[in-house]
């Protein structure tokens, strides 16, 4: 009972600042804010928006909307407003909204300077974890074997290896999604989801390498060149400053919080029956 009603109560109330009416029923609107909600509901975070999902998609949310309003302005006609289950219901979600709504102005009010996430950074940075070594990586795909021994042949030895290495990759290289990057797949660490025999060969190159054989996965035969390598290392203040201020400010008003229910609870009359 209390689930549905907080679901109708979160459609009901909706903000519809800057909102677009997408439909209406029996004269009441019904926005993309309200679509964008059931969404949420549905997908569990704010990443999916209704404009960028499918017409069909777009349908069955107006369609659910449209039930969920019309089952609301049934219930409400009913008087489901004098039910007692309703009446404390009701009194227990606007507590946690007035909670809620409590916690986001108190958190915008702290505010964490410079120097504090400097000292943070200082104070913690040896427990941090480390940011991981990277490979940055291209390569040439081919179906055959006896084609990439042909490859790996014209680029041993050769003096200008990165040119080279980029005229083979638009000579022979299948893979059309790298071709135009030069073969580049970017930067890999030993977490990022690559085919298993593709990463052991990567990992045992040292920079300006290329592999001395051809390593067959399932997608073919791949000649891979390292073009950069860096070691494990410690983040940079710059690179976790955000994270920092955000966890600084949390653990503050996790602070403050204990010890405003603290003070609370000591002035309170509390009898556990």
């Amino acid at each position: 009972m209390r689930k549905l009603i907080v679901g109708a109560l979160a459609l009901f109330f909706a903000v519809h600042v800057n909102a677009a009416v997408i439909a209406t029923v029996n004269g009441q609107d019904i926005t993309d804010e309200d679509a964008n909600i059931v969404l949420r509901q549905l997908a569990g975070d704010g990443g999916v928006k209704y404009d960028a999902i499918p017409d069909e998609l777009k349908k069955q949310i107006i369609d659910r909307i449209v039930e969920e309003k019309l089952l609301i302005n049934n219930a409400i006609k009913s008087g489901i407003e004098k039910d007692p289950e309703y009446i404390k219901t009701l009194a227990q979600v606007k507590g946690q909204i007035a909670l809620q709504a409590w916690i986001g102005k108190e958190i915008e009010k702290i505010k964490v300077t410079d120097e504090q996430i400097k000292k943070y950074y200082d104070d913690n940075v040896a427990k941090f974890p480390l940011k991981p070594a990277t490979w940055q990586v291209s390569h040439i795909l081919v179906k055959d074997e006896a084609t990439a021994k042909k490859v790996v042949k014209e680029l041993t030895g050769v003096k200008d290896l990165p040119a080279k290495f980029k005229e083979a990759v638009n000579k022979y290289s299948e893979d059309n999604a790298s071709k135009a990057s030069g073969g580049s797949l970017g930067a890999i660490t030993k977490e990022t989801p690559f085919v298993k025999e593709f990463l052991d060969a990567v990992f045992t190159l040292k920079k300006g390498e290329i592999s001395k054989a051809p390593v067959k996965t399932v997608y073919g035969y791949h000649i891979i060149y390292v073009t950069d390598k860096t070691a494990e290392s410690k983040y940079t203040l710059d690179e976790v400053k955000s994270k920092l201020a955000i966890e600084i400010r949390n653990t503050e008003f996790q602070n403050s919080v204990k010890a405003q229910a603290k003070a609370l609870k000591d002035k309170a009359k509390i009898v556990i029956k």
